[in-house]
C-alpha cells in the first residue's frame, strides 16, 4: 500500500516506482542465486570438465568457464594417443572416458572393424570424438553449467579475496564484451597456465631447478641424446627460466576423400626450416643411434644420396615422419607431435618463454605466429626443392583432415601449452616421486594418494637448434615406474577454498610426469570430490579429512595406488587401496585369490598390531586385508 502523497498521479507513480524496485531487486537476487555456485571452474580442460562431473555425483552444483566455443582441451585438439604407460595406474573418470570412447567405435563402425582396432581399448581417439563424449559425459549432469567464450585473466581485482578465501571472480563475456561475476563455494584452477593460483595470490614457480636444489636426475640446463643415458657437452645442470617448447597435435591423414592440402602461410619464412635440407640427405637425427652409427654405414649412405636414395640406419625418421611423429589414429588419421629424434620439428622453444605469466592477446598472437611456422614446415617438406624428390614426394601424401576442427581451417584450436606456472603448494611433487626407491620396487608411497599414474619423466627442448650441438637443450625422457600423488600437490598454503589439479605444485621434472592428461583428469576428479568433502564439512580444502576423500574417491572407482592385477571391481579393492598405501602389500601384483602365507599373515599383523594367525588361517589373502581393513578402520 502506498500512504503519504496527495494526488492519485503522483500517488500511483510512486507505486509503479516502487513495484518497479521491488521487481529489481528480485531479478538482482535472482541473478546472484544462479550465479552462486558450489564449485566455479575456470577452463574446460579435461580436468576442468572431470572435477565438474565429479563434484556433481557428489550433488554439487558447478560452472565451468571455458575461454574458447569448444570443451576439452588438448584430447580435442589433437592428442589423441594418450599418454600413459601402466593403463591400470589411472581408474576412475579417466577409465570411464576411454571405455565411451571404445564403445562409440564399437557401435558405430562394429567391434571387428578396423576403428575399434585402431581406437586401441579406447586411448587412442580422434579430436571429434574426444570433444563428443565429453559433451555426453557432462550432458548426464544436470547440477553442471557449461558457458563458453568466458575469459579470466589473471589480474588480482578479477579475484575478489576476503581474508584467505576467493568470494568471487570476474570473467570477460567474449560474445558480448561484458564482464561477469560468479560467486562460489570453492574455486578450481584447471588452466594449463595457472591463471586463476596467479590472480588469487598464490605462490607459484617458472623455469627450471638446478640439481642441487633436489638432486633431480637431468635437472636444470641439459643437452641428452634421445634414448642415450647421460649428458652431453655443455650440460650444467643449472636452473634458468626457460619454459618447455609448445606446439600444435596435428590431425593428419593420406585419405583423398578427406584430404586438406596444406596452405603455404603468408608469414611463411623458408630459413626456419632449412637445416633440415642436410639432415635429410645425411640421415642426421638426435637419436642415440645416430652416435652408434659406423663409418661403414655413413659411407654407405653417401652412395645411396649419389643415386637419389634415402638412407638407412636404424631409427632415422624419414619423409613425413622426420616433421612429425605420427601415431595412428580411427579413420586413417594421425596424432602428429614433435618428432623427438628431429633437431628441427613442430615444437617452437624458446618463443614461448613468456606464454604462461601474458595475457591472452599476447598469447593470441603466439597461437598464430606457431601455427603459421607449424603449417610452413609442413609445407616446405612438401615444396621445397632442396630436399630430394623422394623426401617431398612423401611428405605430399599427407594433408589435413577435412572433418575435424572444421570451424577453424581443419587446424587445432588450442595450442599444447605443455608447463606454465607451477603451484608452490603445500607439498612439492618432485622426479624422485615418480622414481623407484631401487630397482624393481616402488616409487615412494605417500598415504595421502588421490590418483596413480604412469609415465616418464618427459620434457620437450627449451631451446632452438644451436651450431655443433646434436641435440636441442632440455628436450629429454627417462623411465619412471607407476607412482602415487598425494592430495597436498593441488593444495596451496594460503587459499582456504581453492584447488588446482592443473598448474600443480611440482618442480619442471616432477610435473614433467604429471602434465600428462590421464593425470590431469584424475586430479581434476579428485579436486572436485576434495571440494565437495570441504562444503559438506565446512571445512578449509587444506584442512579436510584426507581418509573421507579417498573413500569416495574408490567409490568412484579412483585408483591411489596401482596393482596390475586388481582393478576397482574387485570385492576387495578398497581395503587393498588402504592398506597399500601404507606398505603392506609391496608387489605390483596383489593376488587377492591367494591363499595368505604364514609369512604375509605374520609381517601383517606386525605392521597392523592385530592378531590374525588362528582366524586367518586357510583365508584369501584378499579376505585377510580385508578383514584388517575393516578393524582398522574402526579402531
Amino acid at each position: 500500500m502506498c500512504i503519504g502523497f496527495k494526488g492519485a498521479k503522483i500517488k500511483r507513480l510512486f507505486c509503479l516506482l516502487a513495484m518497479q524496485l521491488l521487481v529489481n531487486m528480485a531479478i538482482t537476487q535472482d541473478t546472484k542465486a544462479v550465479s552462486m555456485y558450489d564449485l566455479v571452474i575456470v577452463s574446460g580442460t579435461p580436468s576442468g570438465i572431470m572435477c565438474a562431473i565429479a563434484a556433481a555425483r557428489e550433488g554439487k552444483r558447478s560452472v565451468i568457464l571455458e575461454r574458447t566455443k569448444h570443451i576439452g582441451g588438448l584430447p580435442a585438439n589433437g592428442l589423441g594417443a594418450t599418454d600413459i604407460i601402466t593403463r591400470s595406474a589411472t581408474g576412475g573418470l579417466f577409465l570411464e572416458f576411454v571405455t565411451r570412447i571404445n564403445k562409440h567405435y564399437e557401435s558405430v563402425y562394429g567391434s571387428n572393424s578396423p576403428q575399434v582396432r585402431d581406437a586401441k581399448g579406447g586411448y587412442h581417439f580422434e579430436p571429434s570424438v574426444a570433444e563428443k563424449i565429453m559433451h555426453q559425459m557432462l550432458e548426464e549432469q544436470p547440477l553442471v553449467t557449461v558457458k563458453i567464450n568466458r575469459q579470466f585473466d589473471a589480474y588480482p581485482e578479477y579475484a575478489q579475496m576476503e581474508r584467505n578465501q576467493i568470494k568471487a571472480i570476474t570473467v570477460l563475456n567474449r560474445e558480448n564484451n561484458t564482464s561477469e561475476t560468479y560467486n562460489g563455494k570453492v574455486f578450481i584452477d584447471a588452466t594449463y597456465e595457472g591463471d586463476l593460483i596467479a590472480a588469487a595470490g598464490v605462490p607459484f614457480s617458472l623455469g627450471r631447478e638446478g640439481k642441487t636444489e633436489y638432486n633431480e636426475p637431468y635437472a636444470g640446463i641439459v643437452y641428452k641424446l634421445w634414448e642415450k643415458d647421460g649428458q652431453e657437452a655443455g650440460s650444467s645442470n643449472l636452473g634458468d627460466n626457460a619454459i618447455q617448447a609448445y606446439n600444435y597435435r596435428l590431425c593428419l591423414t593420406t585419405d583423398n576423400q578427406k584430404k586438406v592440402p596444406i596452405p603455404r602461410p603468408a608469414n611463411y619464412n623458408r630459413e626456419e626450416y632449412a637445416s633440415i635440407v642436410d639432415d635429410v640427405r645425411s640421415g642426421l637425427h638426435s637419436g642415440v643411434e645416430w652416435e652408434l652409427q659406423s663409418v661403414t654405414e655413413k659411407e654407405r649412405n653417401q652412395q645411396r644420396l649419389l643415386k637419389g636414395l634415402p638412407p638407412e640406419g636404424k631409427n632415422i625418421p624419414q619423409g613425413m615422419q622426420r616433421l612429425v611423429n605420427k601415431v595412428v589414429l580411427p579413420n586413417n588419421k594421425t596424432d602428429a607431435n614433435n618428432q623427438h629424434r628431429s633437431l628441427v620439428s613442430t615444437d617452437l622453444p624458446e618463443e614461448n618463454w613468456a606464454w604462461p605469466t601474458s595475457d591472452w592477446q599476447w598469447r593470441d598472437k603466439f597461437a598464430e605466429r606457431l601455427k603459421d611456422y607449424t603449417l610452413g614446415l609442413l609445407y616446405f617438406g612438401q615444396n621445397d626443392p632442396a630436399l630430394p624428390a623422394w623426401f617431398r614426394d612423401s611428405c605430399a601424401l599427407w594433408g589435413l583432415a577435412a572433418d575435424e576442427y572444421t570451424d577453424n581451417g581443419n587446424f587445432p584450436r588450442q595450442v599444447y601449452v605443455r608447463e606454465g606456472r607451477r603451484m608452490k603448494g603445500v607439498y612439492v611433487y618432485k622426479a624422485g616421486d615418480a622414481l623407484p626407491v631401487q630397482k624393481g620396487s616402488r616409487p615412494p608411497l605417500h598415504k595421502t594418494s588421490i590418483t596413480g599414474g604412469h609415465y616418464g619423466i618427459d620434457s620437450h627442448a627449451t631451446r632452438k637448434r644451436e651450431k655443433g650441438q646434436n641435440t636441442l637443450e632440455g628436450f629429454l625422457s627417462y623411465s619412471a615406474a607407476p607412482y602415487t600423488v598425494p592430495y597436498e600437490v593441488i593444495v596451496p598454503p594460503n587459499v582456504d577454498n581453492l584447488l588446482a589439479p592443473v598448474p600443480v605444485s611440482a618442480t619442471h621434472l616432477g610435473l614433467a610426469t604429471l602434465r600428462m592428461e590421464p593425470c590431469w583428469m584424475a586430479l581434476g576428479q579428485a579436486a572436485g570430490v576434495a571440494a565437495a568433502v570441504a562444503i559438506d564439512h565446512k571445512k578449509t580444502v587444506q584442512d579436510i579429512d584426507r581418509q573421507v576423500l579417498q573413500d569416495r574417491l574408490i567409490d568412484q572407482r579412483a585408483v591411489l595406488i596401482c596393482f596390475k592385477d586388481a582393478g576397482p571391481s574387485n570385492p576387495d579393492f578398497k581395503a587393498l587401496q588402504y592398506l597399500g598405501l601404507r606398505g603392506f602389500v609391496t608387489d605390483w601384483n596383489a593376488r587377492l585369490k591367494d591363499v595368505a602365507t604364514t609369512a604375509a599373515i605374520k609381517n601383517w599383523e606386525e605392521k597392523s598390531g592385530l592378531e590374525l594367525a588362528d582366524w586367518a588361517n586357510g583365508k584369501t589373502r584378499g579376505e585377510v586385508l580385508t578383514h584388517i581393513y575393516q578393524k582398522l578402520r574402526k579402531n
